[in-house]
């Protein structure tokens, strides 16, 4: 079965540009061109990344974003304008994965669809661990965490996050050390989108197993 890719923008012309570099890749590419209609397609088609403008009509990006959190964590990324630095970080901070720049790069935006796919299958380091810490347990092979026995719903970015620190339990990692293990050193945006992440994570499963060490990064606390 094909990877499917839903491409969200109301601009005709790069639809049709990203489109053009991707089909050739042997991806199956949907298209939007609304926030309403891509909302829905999202739901309903269930692609396995989407990558979703900001500026729409009807619904904006971080809106959909926002509206389709509740019911699914595909992996995302926002193009938001050059000089829109609160579009990132709001963004950022309700679920999207990654973002791209206007105007970008077809190549540049393709590498990121790219890495992304790689990171959603990637399990961190070890692919054949159950850890468990307390009330806390991670298990690589099922892609699952729980708490005092309740399952919590991880994106595949959070989940590969905390199995590198947790693997490591006790060693400190730097954002750039986290951003190379985790995305592979293929991410080139804001380096702090690991705060951003390790924020949701906390949020998730209680904040006492993730430290900050200021000024020097994270480290995981059995």
């Amino acid at each position: 079965m094909s990877v499917k890719i839903l491409l969200v923008d109301d601009e005709p012309s790069i639809l049709t540009l990203v489109k053009a570099y991707l089909e050739p890749e042997g991806y199956q590419v949907i298209t939007a061109s609304d926030g309403p209609s891509g909302a829905q397609a999202i739901l309903r088609e269930k692609p396995n990344l989407v990558v979703l403008d900001v500026m729409l009509p009807g619904m904006d990006g971080i809106e959909v974003l926002s509206k389709i959190r509740r019911e699914t964590d595909v992996y995302v990324i926002l193009l938001t304008a050059r000089t829109e630095e609160t579009d990132k970080i709001v963004g950022l901070s309700i679920g999207a994965d990654d973002y791209v720049t206007k105007p970008f790069s077809p190549r540049e935006l393709v590498a990121r669809i790219k890495a992304g796919l790689r990171r959603q299958g990637a399990n961190a380091t070890v692919g054949s661990e159950r850890l468990q810490f307390g009330d806390l347990v991670i298990d690589a092979v099922s892609h699952t965490v729980s708490v005092a026995g309740e399952m919590v719903e991880l994106t595949a970015i959070e989940f590969n996050l905390l199995l590198a620190l947790a693997q490591s339990s006790g060693r400190v990692y730097s954002r750039e050390q986290l951003l190379e293990k985790v995305w592979g050193g293929s991410y080139y945006g804001e380096i702090r989108v690991v705060d951003v992440h390790l924020g949701h994570i906390r949020q998730k499963i209680g904040g006492a197993y993730i430290t900050t060490v200021r000024g020097v990064g994270f480290r995981f606390e059995p």
